[in-house]
């Protein structure tokens, strides 16, 4: 048949290749489903998973100076836990307490949003209905990308037990990664070596890549407050815990917390502090944000800040708050392990090519 027809090989490799990255995706697409089901607990262990990844060295650093893994798993997890707790104390309680203000400030900048688009000679009623779309059409966003999480949780009997079962898989997760880690690269259907470079460089970039958005959010938290302080603008707590909140989120929740600092300003202040406002933050996502993110991420990533970008709005789309979290350091992990792999083989071939002789 295959003479008859006479397929050329190049598009039998595409067919090969079409038919492979179908069956990658029906498998994707099926081990989400398989988690979805199960997410009471797998929510909770995506999140141990993450802050495991970042904890893991101070637990390996306690035990190299004969602290027991298990205390030391302790020792740190308690850490972990009074470290969560303050910042759910000053971003919940913060933003709660100044929750009428907020809304009072927002409320105006609407205001003003409206009178302007009046001047420029849009119908007042129209202006209206621009800025309540424009206002709800941001709270659906949010809502869109953040509903995986939400239903995740939803699932739960309450947040307590959500918390148990996380504090409860982090301690496991500390005290025995070595052996679940090993235990891993032995189920892998890839050789040792290559499934050792697989999980190091899930790990590798997990770690550099939260701690270096911890220290970019802390730093454009710092800058944005500086800026609202010396501006005269209103509710700088509320600001700066909202700027570090969004920080963690790429790109979005920077720009996010943005627009939120410059209606605050709007409303609370004027029209010149805004502007003044919108330039600080200019500034802080812009130029001084570059100079700083080499020095924060390191070679965690290793990938185009538009693909950062791309990846992360994909991941929220499809996976909600989990893949806007988990969508960049995973590509990036994937980008590192194939260029190891790549380099690996290159390796291995290169010496049974036969040496050039020297004339």
């Amino acid at each position: 048949m295959s003479r008859l027809v006479g397929v050329p090989d190049w598009l039998r490799g595409i067919g090969a290749i079409a038919w492979l990255i179908t069956g990658v995706i029906v498998l994707v697409v099926g081990v989400v489903w398989l988690l979805s089901l199960a997410h009471t607990i797998v929510m909770p262990l995506i999140a141990a998973g993450i802050v495991a990844a970042v904890g893991s060295p101070a637990v390996r650093w306690l035990e190299s100076h004969r602290v027991p893994r298990a205390a030391g798993a302790g020792l740190i997890l308690l850490a972990i836990i009074a470290l969560g707790a303050g910042l759910v104390v000053l971003v919940v309680g913060g933003i709660a307490s100044q929750s009428g203000d907020i809304g009072d400030s927002l409320a105006r900048a609407k205001t003003a949003v409206a009178g302007w688009l009046t001047d420029l000679g849009v119908d007042s009623g129209q202006a209206q209905q621009s800025t309540d779309e424009a206002g709800s059409t941001g709270s659906a966003a949010v809502e869109a990308l953040l509903h995986g999480l939400a239903k995740g949780i939803a699932g739960l009997s309450s947040l307590v037990f959500f918390l148990a079962l996380t504090t409860l898989s982090l301690f496991f997760l500390l005290k025995d990664g070595p052996t679940i880690r090993a235990w891993t690269e032995r189920q892998l259907p890839v050789p040792p070596a290559i499934a050792q470079t697989v999980t190091r460089r899930v790990l590798q970039s997990l770690r550099g890549y939260f701690v270096g958005v911890a220290l970019i959010a802390a730093y454009n938290g710092l800058v944005v407050g500086i800026g609202a302080l010396a501006l005269g603008v209103p509710l700088v707590a509320t600001i700066v815990l909202v700027t570090f909140v969004g920080g963690f989120i790429p790109y979005l929740g920077a720009w996010a917390a943005g627009i939120f600092a410059v209606l605050i300003a709007l409303g609370g202040a004027g029209t010149s502090e805004a502007i003044g406002m919108g330039i600080v933050l200019l500034l802080a996502n812009g130029v001084l944000q570059q100079l700083v993110q080499p020095f924060a991420y390191g070679a965690a990533l290793g990938i185009h800040p538009l693909a950062v970008l791309v990846v992360t709005i994909g991941g929220g789309a499809i996976f909600g708050a989990v893949g806007l979290i988990l969508a960049a350091p995973l590509t990036s992990a994937i980008v590192r392990i194939g260029s190891d792999v790549r380099d690996a083989r290159e390796t291995e071939v290169a010496p049974r090519q036969p040496a050039t002789a020297v004339p």
